[in-house]
Formats: structure tokens, sequence, C-alpha cells
């Protein structure tokens, strides 16, 4: 029995069980009818599980009908759970938090449905929807979802040409949005950039959510209060049968460089792994439970495992409206604390930065609910995994590491918490259904331990994207023509361990070709925050004209190293410290060949660093789009610091 492996008490409690695994390599199909049948109410059964005739397009639980909306919210309270609480709201400025019931929810809703039916949204329009971490987010959701009328959700921290282009693509009929949102204490404006993303397109309505009381620009005829519109409309509403392969929602990736990409997700193979995967890899018991998801609605995560993947279970969940570090750096073991979450999902970016601060904060609480940890975003370096279990979890706490795409729909890869013997830093295999494998550059599946190739999908899975919108050659160029029709190339870097576990190494444009050896940014930023004075680190691969590429890296040291780094000429014993600490742990052609000591990295208000823009500081190019950033501010410091060169 290995230091990680799941205790006899919590295996015994597990909704996820080795038998699965058996079942799903028995019969691929059968197994996901099983599953369908088992999280999904259906208004008529399918008749076929998998229609994969016209590969890479294919058709999940053919001729069945479901309302996902009626599946999240009314089944529940038709099986006497309208008084558990669906959500416990916790506003960003502590004056607005509130619970939630799945009744309330059931009729806000109806409200929702009935209100923007009245502004036309018929089966089929696409709705957009740009707005922040409130409960109306989600009302407006589960409501186009009950009137069929695809949503587009646009993360709240996009510019308006980022939403207008999203707008345009999707054709979207109406804008949701609220006058403002809270940032660290403020009200700061949202309906602003709607004002400037909507001219020209095909939006007839903007529905505005009044959250801050901020004023704003009013367009007669065309924009409406949400509290006029929605909130006087009947609280019932009548869920109609969809089709499973109709569209839920379009989620536009790629950021705001190039034409961005509408994936497309339909109903009901969607919603079974989402429900599924929930269940199995959080471990969520519904009657009993507490589960926080941390990331940004507007994100695929927020999509999957706020909306959809627990509503559907009938699960309890937190919704928090502000960040991490707001209105103090112990808001999230507070919330822990005072509504006893037993489940936390979070991204590796905002645990690193939480080891930061120090484990002295989180000390201040209880956590002693908190029964199974998650990790989702990126992969995590073995040490944040150990710090996470140790500080969080009370050295005992199962982590879920969890791999998955906007693409992929739910988690793919992950450890299941009362089977597996956990790995830190590693999602280790499939879960039960799903077939990955790692590939060298001609299909073969690698063998040799360490060995870097390409993660690769062999099986269609129930929620994976049905396409591109209105692009289908982009769709099969772009994810089914590297290993053929059959098999869905991830863009992610990966390797086997000796033990057989996969660990993914980041996209394989973060797979750095040094005087022809293969290395990843993730192995090296790995090592550098092993070192025991770096907090956080983002490396990247630029130009070099001698060996093809460079290791750059950007490093945020602890609190107690930043004060030396600043006494020990200018920090450049410490960097060649870091930079020995690099060629000890990988090798020397690994040593990075500058660090930046700075003071914070790019990141996106979800916590993911933009690794492009460290990349066009690495290559003296001009810095791209810096809109999506949570503080655009970060890139000026970085610019106007000092690189230290190597000297060796």
């Amino acid at each position: 029995m290995s230091d990680y492996s799941p205790s006899p008490e919590f295996a015994k409690q597990a909704v996820g069980k080795a038998e699965l695994y058996d079942e799903a390599a028995a019969d691929h199909e059968a197994f996901w009818a099983a599953r369908a049948r088992e999280y999904v109410t259906w208004s008529k059964d399918f008749d076929s599980t998998l229609d994969w005739s016209d590969a890479p397009f294919a058709k999940w639980f053919v001729g069945g009908e479901l309302n996902v909306a009626y599946n999240c919210v009314d089944r529940h309270v038709e099986a006497g759970n309208g008084d558990r609480v669906a959500i416990h709201f916790v506003s960003a400025n502590g004056d607005d938090d509130r619970d939630i019931t799945y009744a309330e929810m059931q009729r806000e809703v109806a409200k929702a449905a009935n209100g923007l039916a009245s502004l036309g949204v018929q089966k089929g329009d696409r709705v957009a929807i740009y707005m922040q971490m409130i409960p109306e987010t989600i009302f407006a959701m589960l409501a186009c979802a009950r009137l069929g009328a695809p949503h587009s959700l646009v993360f709240a921290g996009f510019s308006a040409d980022a939403l207008r282009t999203r707008i345009n693509d999707a054709e979207a009929k109406v804008v949701l949005t609220s006058d403002g949102q809270f940032r660290k204490g403020k009200a700061m404006p949202l309906k602003k950039a709607v004002d400037e993303a909507v001219e020209g397109t095909a939006a007839e309505t903007v529905l505005v959510v009044k959250r801050t009381g901020s004023e704003v620009d009013w367009h007669e005829g065309r924009d409406q209060w949400w509290h006029d519109v929605v909130t006087p409309a009947a609280d019932t509403h009548e869920a109609q049968p969809m089709d499973s392969e109709h569209p839920l929602f379009l989620l536009y990736t790629s950021g705001t460089t190039g034409k961005p990409k509408g994936i497309l997700h339909t109903s009901g193979g969607y919603l079974t792994q989402c429900a599924y995967t929930n269940a199995v890899v959080h471990d969520v018991h519904p009657e009993s439970d507490v589960y926080w998801c941390t990331a940004d609605i507007g994100w695929v995560t927020g999509h999957s495992y706020i909306v959809y993947g627990p509503m559907a279970l009938g699960a309890s969940q937190i919704v928090f409206e502000g960040t991490p570090d707001s209105p103090h750096q112990g808001i999230f073991w507070e919330i822990v604390e005072k509504y006893k979450v037993s489940i936390l999902y979070t991204a590796p970016t905002a645990i690193r930065t939480f080891m930061k601060w120090g484990p002295e904060i989180p000390a201040k609480y209880d956590l002693s609910s908190l029964r199974v940890l998650g990790s989702v975003g990126e992969p995590i370096n073995p040490e944040a995994w150990r710090w996470y279990r140790d500080h969080i979890g009370g050295g005992t706490t199962p982590i879920v590491d969890t791999w998955w795409q906007t693409e992929t729909g739910a988690i793919m890869n992950s450890p299941l918490p009362g089977v597996t013997d956990l790995e830190p830093g590693s999602s280790q295999a499939p879960i039960p259904g799903i077939h990955a494998e790692v590939l060298d550059d001609d299909g073969n599946r690698l063998t040799d331990p360490d060995a870097v190739g390409y993660l690769v999908l062999t099986k269609p899975w129930p929620a994976m994207l049905r396409g591109v919108w209105k692009d289908p050659q982009r769709y099969k160029d772009t994810y089914w023509s590297r290993f053929g029709p059959d098999n869905y190339f991830a863009g992610d870097g990966a390797k086997y361990d000796e033990k057989g576990n996969i660990w993914i190494l980041g996209r394989v444009d973060d797979v750095m070709n040094v005087s022809g050896h293969r290395l990843s940014t993730a192995e090296i930023e790995s090592a550098l925050v092993h070192h025991s004075k770096v907090a956080e680190a983002a490396v990247v691969g630029a130009t070099d004209e001698t060996t093809g590429q460079a290791v750059e890296a950007f490093v945020i040291l602890r609190e107690d190293a930043a004060s030396e780094a600043d006494q020990a000429d200018e920090g450049g014993a410490l960097i060649k410290e870091l930079r020995d600490h690099v060629a000890k742990e990988i090798g020397p052609i690994a040593k990075p060949r500058s660090i930046m000591i700075v003071s914070e990295l790019p990141k996106t208000r979800s916590g993911k660093i933009m690794r492009r823009l460290l990349k066009d500081v690495a290559e003296n190019r001009e810095v791209g789009d810096v809109t999506t950033l949570a503080d655009s501010s970060v890139m000026d410091m970085i610019q106007k610091g000092m690189t230290a060169p190597a000297n060796d």
C-alpha cells in the first residue's frame, strides 16, 4: 500500500468502483448506454448508443429525447428534494449572500425561459451571455437549455472586440449582460463593452441584470432590464423534449488571436458524461456533500462542473462572485469553513498562489470538512500537489488531477479517488469508458518510459465536440487529420512513466526543440517550482540561432526569498542557483538561457498564465492583446524588467 492509496473507509463509500474499468473494457457502447440511463432522465429512450458511420462526426444516444434543464432542476423537485440547496451564493462584498433551493431554482429558470420567450427567443436561436459569477447567469443558461436555444457564454473579462466576434459568428439574437461586476470591492462596468460589441451585429435585444447599480448608457427599443422582463414573468414553464443531438451551447476557444473556434456541444452525450464524471471522479454524494468548483462560469469548467454536472446530480454547491484575494487572502478557506465544503476543485495556478502566500493562512481555518480535492486547467507540478494535500487536505485527502479540454466537454484522464494509488503531478490514466494513448510521430503507442509523444483519443466519447460552428473542414483539419479520422489529437504532448501513468506535458506548441532534444515547458516549470525559493514559474521557448529554441523562464519567488534576491547582486547568484537546479533535475540541456524574476505573471481572471505574451517578451516582439488579463499592467512591469543572461 503506497502513501497515496485510498483508505479502506473512503473506498467503501466511493461512487467510482474498480468494476467500472472492467465493464467499460468489455463493451464500450454498452458501458455508455448504461451510464446514460443511470444519470439522465429521457423523455424518449434512445434507439442506438453510437453512430460513428460519418466519422469524425458522431451521434450519441440516437433517437433519444431529453430536456437538459429538466434534468438539472425539475426532476430533483419532483423527487422530493426541492428544499435542498442548489446554490450557496457567496457575493463579492458579502452583502448579498443567499441560498437558492432547487424549488427556487425551478421557479427562477421558468421565469427566465418565459422572459426570453417574450423577447422572441425560440428553439434553435443563439443567445450570447456576457455575465459574471452570479445566479442569474445560471438561470439564463438553464433557461436557454429549456427552450432549446443554444447559449454562447463569453467570459466577462473579454474585450468588446472579442465579444463582437463571438456574437457575429454565432449570429446571436439576444445578448444578456449586467450593468457591472464587482472586482476586489469595486464596481466595474460590463454593459459598456456590450454597447460597443453589438453595433453592426444581428443582435436585436440586450437584456441587462442590475447588479452594481452603476449608471449605464441606455438604448431604447434594444435594451431591456432583467427586472422588467424576467422578474414579473410566470414562474412555471413546461420543458419541451429535445433530440439527444440538439445543440446545447457554443463555447469559443483560441483567445482573441485569430478567428475563434466555436466549439459545439450537444445535449444527451454531454450531459451523460458531465454527470457521470462529476459523480465518480469528484465522488459527489448529493444528499450530503457541499461541492465547490472555483472556475469562472465563462470557461468550459464552469459549464461542465458548476452548471450541468453538479446540477444533473442534484448536488449543493458554492458559487463565489469574488476572487481568491478579496476581501482577504483567506477568503477561500473562510468559505470552506463556513459552508463545510467537502469537495474542492480548483486550478494549479491558484494552488501555487496559495503556496506563495504561505501555509499559515489556511492554517487559521477549520478545513476538516474537505474529503476530496481536485485540480483542473493545466498540469499540476508534484510540489504544488503535495502542498495542496498537506496544507489543505490535512495530509490525507485524495487529489484528483484531471485532464480534459473545452473540446472533450468533460473529464477524460483522472484517478478515481476510491480506487487509484495516486501519483503526484500525473492525471494517471483514462477514466472508465475513455480510451487515450501516447503515440509517436508514426502513430505507434510509445512503450519506453519518459519518451515524449502525443496524447491521442482512440475511441469516440459522449461529451465530445460535434464540430466547429459553421466550419466542418476546420474541425477535421484541427483535430482529426494528424492520426487519421478515427483518432482525435488533443494537441498535448505526453509521456508514460515506469508505472504506466500518463504525464501531460502541455500543448505541443509548448514542447521545445533545443539542439534536437524535445523538452517540455511544464517539466522545466515543475523543476523550478521544486526549488525551495520559487513560488511559481512560467517557461517559454524562444527562437535561438544556435540551438533552434532556447529556454526562457519567468519566476516568482517565495516572499522570504525575494529580499535575498534584491541583496544578492540583483539576484545574479540566485539565478545561477536556479539554472544549476534545473540542470540537476532534468539535465544541462534544459538550463534556461535566461531567468527573469518577476512579482507577478500575466494571468486571465480564471488564473490561466498567458504564455504567448511571455513569448512576445522573450523574442523582443510587440506584446499582443492583453485585454483578457486580470491585470494588464503586469506586462508593463515585465517589459521594464531585466533578464539575467546565461554566462556559461
